[in-house]
């Protein structure tokens, strides 16, 4: 148990402040696929027994990982009828599509084997591998100096977290807006587990594995998912609807439901508490419907509420939108910290608590939008 606390009392500390770079910005050159596909390095047609890697990640990437289509779906049909529709020359060479379907860094961090037609692939996630090449195949250099070097941290459930996120959600810097879905591109859905176990593993869960890095079960890996969400989804909103000056707000951040259905489809119903009227146009709030849930089993859901309340009425009040969102980001400081301190046991009970909070709240009908569906 105390073993326990401290690796995620030492996540904390590492993470918890969200630190680390995105790969996409972390300044490193990334040297592309070429450089992992060797056989004696990443590129083994079978899995070698002999090392701590199974050393076949690049064939399991590019046969089995749809991330290795991604830049691949820029090039066909539908993706060229979107491009058109938002004026762009093409999808394969816009940056508002790149981010998210290639490795997009700046020309000045490709190495000369780089590739953006290799599309999300090993350094979009793993980091620039310039500095750490050649120390990351040393067993006698700790990993934690590959992590000084640009190696991405994608162990640990909230990184792991902040990187998918920031494509499957958007940050400040990119962001499937709503111009972009009305072009044809398809909604946006993430959970960190859920996603984790349907990836084509290229690693093995092992006990060397275990000893040397963030390892966490579905609760846990969920929780920092949803923990995650709620952080990318405040500072969406921050960055979109406070610090926006433009007369219109950034519509994907609200409730697509609140507008599109038909007029004689009378289905509004008020939500529990906030007071809303009818005609409200609603956040896309399904994740900070999750945290209230976690929230709960925290003993943190009386506050939550109050300021998600509070955000949810304050839409046309920066003021107050503003410091709900401070308020929110401290809650969901504080549960991490109830986290961090609770022994295995209890978090067994919490995380049963948390199953039937979601089932009670479903059989209300507090589900019935999409993305917290």
């Amino acid at each position: 148990m105390k073993n326990l606390l401290l690796i995620i009392a030492s996540f904390l500390v590492l993470y918890g402040a969200n630190a680390t770079e995105l790969p996409q910005d972390d300044n490193k050159v990334h040297l592309g696929v070429a450089s992992c596909a060797a056989s004696m390095c990443h590129g083994s047609v079978n899995s070698r027994q002999v090392s701590d890697v199974l050393q076949n990640e690049y064939i399991v990437w590019s046969r089995e990982d749809a991330h290795s289509q991604a830049y691949q779906t820029l090039l066909t049909a539908e993706s060229k009828s979107i491009a058109k529709k938002l004026g762009l020359k093409n999808a394969e060479t816009a940056s508002i599509c790149l981010d998210c379907h290639s490795d997009n860094v700046k020309p000045e961090y490709r190495g000369d084997q780089f590739q953006i037609s290799d599309g999300v692939s090993c350094e979009s996630c793993h980091g620039g591998g310039a500095d750490y090449i050649s120390s990351h195949t040393n067993t006698s250099i700790h990993r934690d100096v590959n992590l000084s070097k640009g190696l991405y941290p994608t162990d640990d459930a909230q990184s792991r977290a902040k990187l998918c996120l920031s494509c499957h959600l958007g940050n400040s810097d990119k962001q499937a807006t709503h111009d972009i879905m009305g072009a044809g591109h398809p909604r946006l859905a993430f959970e960190l587990d859920t996603f984790t176990i349907l990836q084509p593993l290229h690693y093995v869960l092992d006990d060397d594995y275990k000893k040397n890095k963030w390892f966490a079960d579905s609760y846990v890996t969920w929780v920092y998912g949803q923990l995650e969400a709620s952080r990318a989804t405040l500072q969406l909103i921050e960055s979109n609807l406070i610090d926006n000056t433009s007369l219109f707000p950034e519509l994907s951040l609200f409730d697509c439901h609140s507008c599109h259905h038909p007029m004689s489809d009378l289905k509004w119903t008020q939500a529990k508490g906030q007071g809303f009227k009818p005609g409200t146009v609603r956040l896309n709030d399904g994740n900070l419907k999750m945290l209230m849930v976690i929230a709960s089993s925290a003993g943190k859901d009386k506050s939550l509420h109050l300021h998600l309340t509070s955000m949810s009425q304050g839409l046309n009040d920066k003021q107050q939108l503003l410091s709900s969102v401070a308020q929110i980001n401290r809650v969901i400081e504080s549960i991490q910290k109830v986290l961090a301190e609770q022994s295995p046991s209890v978090r067994k009970n919490a995380a049963k608590h948390t199953l039937r909070q979601i089932l009670s709240m479903g059989a209300k009908g507090q589900f019935s939008d999409y993305i917290a569906a």
